[in-house]
């Protein structure tokens, strides 16, 4: 009997919005993953042949581009900052719209203007992506490596800027930060591995058929 298919989908508010498109797609997930108390990361559907895990939305990249798990649901943000080959990229969802965004305190904003910046110093997760954007710029950054809560950087002075994720604004505000500039508009897109697309096509092509169908 061959071993099922392995989803990769993240946790937070991005699986909020995929769990509509997997039913359309005709997957349900067992009553555990819906339970706020179970610490199970690996889950049974309604379809045999198809099983979920749940994990951190970095690394549903990670998994599936080393054939842990053959199919995941991403944010370009992750796929532009790991550039795995082994990843295919055939659906753009179009869920978990937000952008990757360069912020700094509103103080520093009302007397800056990017287009003088030569050298700046960022907080951010994505270190690939900021340094490709201000390097096409002609820009140095230094990036300092953070996996959360950056919008404590330019307050305890680890960096002026940090470059985040920004889907309505409020945490930038609420912490006295401001949007200078966008990177790069974000949306969720169903990820493949490339082994696993010709190994298991015939599983593997209906269900990327059946989530174009969904997201369109």
């Amino acid at each position: 009997m061959t071993e099922p298919l392995i989803l990769a989908v993240p946790k937070g508010r991005i699986l909020e919005e995929a769990l509509p498109l997997l039913a359309a797609v005709g997957i349900v997930p067992e009553a555990a993953f819906s339970d706020k108390n179970s610490r199970a990361l690996r889950f049974a559907t309604n379809n045999p042949a198809i099983d979920l895990i749940r994990v951190r939305a970095f690394d549903v990249a990670t998994f599936v581009a080393h054939g842990a798990a053959h199919l995941g649901i991403v944010g370009s943000d992750v796929l532009a900052e790991f550039d795995y080959s082994e990843l295919y990229a055939p659906v753009d969802l179009g869920i978990g719209h937000c952008r990757i965004s360069v912020a700094e305190p509103v103080a520093l904003a009302e007397q800056d203007d990017p287009r003088g910046w030569s050298h700046v110093r960022v907080a951010t997760k994505y270190p690939h992506i900021t340094r490709a954007h201000f390097e096409a710029r002609g820009v140095q950054a230094e990036c300092v490596k953070l996996n959360g809560a950056m919008e404590l950087a330019p307050v305890l002075g680890l960096a002026p800027r940090i470059v985040d994720l920004v889907s309505s604004g409020r945490t930038l505000q609420e912490n006295g930060l401001v949007e200078v500039e966008v990177i790069a508009q974000v949306t969720s897109r169903l990820i493949v591995n490339r082994a696993a697309f010709k190994t298991r096509a015939s599983e593997v092509v209906p269900l990327v058929d059946g989530f174009r169908k969904a997201a369109a």
